[in-house]
């Protein structure tokens, strides 16, 4: 099973892009945000430790992270490919993932990291605040938090990503099909 990991701040449409390269690939695409809301809206016991951590825009500890991804290979293994959305996240989370995909005989093929100015990023968190259904999205102050989050745990692991694996980074402005255009040229 090759891994494809989509990476950049909080609304720089990570998601979008997957949900594209999802049906151009046939691989599934595993979005942590989605699956930590499942564990949570099931009550399982890292549901509810997520829940503590993810509510005030914190991540949630890489010894939880690392059990979740591991359930989550191995519930994907017969699939061609998986694209993972929002992980890694920090530095010892590479570690992790770097660790478990070696001991379980896969690869990871790309990571696709997708840049975007704190300017827009705000702009874009403030729409999506319009439309989603989620009350952590209705707060201001958690979106300045989720980036300054990524900036200061996830943006050094994507630099240290780049010693380990194929990272490429697309520029994040413009339109939907402008960006997924970038990406399609790089696969």
């Amino acid at each position: 099973m090759e891994i494809l990991i989509i990476t950049g701040p909080p609304y720089s449409g990570k998601g979008t892009q997957c949900e594209v390269l999802k049906a151009q690939l046939n691989f599934e695409h595993i979005s942590t945000g989605e699956r930590c809301r499942l564990e949570k809206e099931n009550g399982t016991e890292i549901g509810k430790v997520m829940s503590e951590y993810e509510e005030k825009g914190d991540l949630v500890p890489d010894l939880i992270m690392k059990d979740l991804f591991s359930k989550i290979l191995d519930e994907n293994k017969s699939n061609s490919g998986i694209i993972l959305d929002g992980y890694p996240r920090t530095i010892a989370q590479v570690s992790d993932l770097l660790d478990l995909v070696e001991s379980k005989g896969m690869k990871i093929g790309k990571v696709l990291n997708i840049d975007v100015p704190k300017s827009e990023l705000l702009i874009r968190a403030e729409n999506r605040a319009k439309t989603s259904e989620r009350k952590d999205d209705k707060d201001t102050e958690i979106h300045k938090k989720r980036i300054e989050v990524f900036e200061n745990s996830t943006r050094p692991a994507i630099e240290y990503m780049k010693s380990k694996i194929n990272v490429l980074t697309f520029d994040g402005l413009g339109s939907i099909d402008v960006i997924t255009e970038r990406i399609k040229a790089s696969l």
